[in-house]
């Protein structure tokens, strides 16, 4: 199959397996070519429709993180009754997704009755989603993550978008799925749409960002995700980079600006170092929590952690190993700090990650001033105090073979009402750290 679609020449080829197709996309920026693999078998000790449903969920606990995919924990009350939310959510951060599933559960008709029947199933999965997103604003719910940990999801405080996803084992070439306008965004894709997405990303926060920006966009025929994704990708590679004020983040600071969406899926230099950072998510994802935070807490920090963008994960996991083969080179009762810190393009989000030689209450403590007074500085510096907040993660090194290191976390947001003697306090201990050269730091 070959087509034209907006400022890209595609085609799709056979591959020697034929449940498998490569995309070969032509664009003005060059050529890429991706193998799309075939969707996830479905399970084979449940029927098709929820097969389907958990076929889907598989594919983004996997790729992404089980933390951000969501079922219903309970019945939602609604009046006298009782309405079942069915619907599988990804929620990251303020973003949410309904997913709405629809199998093909018997033999295909005829081109002409499977279009009609995939548009009547896109507007009722449409409406469902409606309704979902409905109800967790009137009522909130306790949902279950794939962990199987609770979160209470009030849904006003999420952007919302409905996505259908359909399983069809042929779908007829150049079908576009339509509904009625529902008062949010909404996409239509195929399960095996979305099993790329996922594949490529490895991010839930990225898959979840793509899918509003190209619901922006006029809807395509299904099946056709992967092309407008290389399109997305080869005009973010000749965009030009974004102003931004680099002394936010304090003297030398460096601009660094790289694609919104990766044309080479997530792990393809063979070095697996992109896991680094998956590596950091599981750790703060399986650590237990302290008696004064939830798993609202947990779930923030993830998800603030998984913003980091796809296209900077791997440079971050070389630049992370090497911060950990080089902080225990240090004397004996001695400690070697390094950072790399990240404000966002809006200037409301700081990721501070580092390591040090060790960990113990002094480090633990040090490593809290020095998130508290960069967040401070940042602040102060934006004037947006209020929307901001800022999240650290320190690695240190292990040395007993059951884990190369440990993950520790700090987040702050808002005013932190530090004192005039608290932040001469912070300020002597790693400002002046800073300029005499025991600390350092890449930003």
């Amino acid at each position: 199959m070959t087509e034209q679609h907006s400022s890209a020449l595609w085609r799709f080829v056979e591959d020697a397996d034929p449940s498998g197709l490569t995309l070969i996309v032509d664009t003005p920026q060059g050529t890429h070519l991706r193998r799309i693999a075939p969707a996830l078998p479905l399970p084979s000790h449940i029927d098709h429709g929820a097969g389907a449903e958990a076929a889907a969920h598989t594919a983004a606990a996997s790729w992404g993180m089980p933390d951000f995919v969501f079922q219903q924990a309970a019945h939602a009350t609604k009046g006298s009754g009782r309405r079942e939310l069915g619907d599988r959510l990804l929620l990251v951060g303020g973003r949410g997704a309904v997913v709405q599933v629809k199998a093909r559960t018997i033999k295909p008709k005829p081109d002409a009755q499977e279009a009609g029947w995939i548009q009547k199933v896109a507007g009722k999965a449409m409406s469902q989603a409606k309704g979902t997103v409905r109800q967790l604003r009137l009522t909130p719910a306790n949902m279950i993550n794939g962990r199987g940990r609770p979160l209470h999801v009030d849904g006003n405080a999420y952007e919302w978008i409905a996505v259908f996803l359909l399983d069809h084992p042929q779908v007829p070439e150049n079908i576009v799925a339509t509904w009625q306008p529902i008062g949010m965004p909404g996409i239509a894709l195929t399960r095996r749409d979305w099993d790329f997405l996922f594949d490529q990303l490895r991010s839930t926060s990225a898959v979840l960002d793509y899918l509003f920006r190209a619901a922006t966009e006029p809807a395509i025929p299904l099946g056709q995700e992967p092309v407008r994704y290389y399109e997305f990708a080869a005009a973010d590679a000749a965009a030009a980079p974004k102003s931004i004020d680099t002394e936010l983040v304090g003297p030398g600071g460096t601009l660094f600006s790289a694609p919104q969406l990766p044309q080479a899926p997530a792990g393809a230099d063979g070095t697996n170092v992109h896991l680094v950072i998956r590596i950091m998510l599981e750790d703060i994802a399986l650590s237990p929590l302290s008696a004064s935070l939830t798993e609202a807490n947990r779930f923030t920090v993830l998800s603030d952690l998984d913003r980091l963008p796809v296209s900077a994960r791997a440079a971050w996991g070389h630049l992370l190993l090497d911060m950990l083969r080089d902080v225990p080179q240090v004397p004996d009762e001695h400690c070697k700090w390094r950072f790399r810190r990240m404000l966002d393009e809006g200037g409301t989000h700081q990721l501070i990650v580092g390591a040090a030689t060790r960990i113990d209450p002094v480090i633990r403590a040090s490593f809290s001033a020095y998130v508290q007074l960069r967040h401070h500085e940042v602040t102060s510096r934006t004037g947006r105090t209020e929307e901001s907040s800022t999240l650290g993660v320190l690695l240190t090194p292990r040395h007993d073979g059951k884990r190369p290191w440990d993950t520790s976390t700090v987040r702050v947001h808002g005013d932190l009402e530090l004192s005039e003697e608290e932040l001469r306090v912070y300020s002597d201990g790693w400002n002046h750290a800073l300029q005499d050269g025991t600390v350092s730091l890449t930003d």
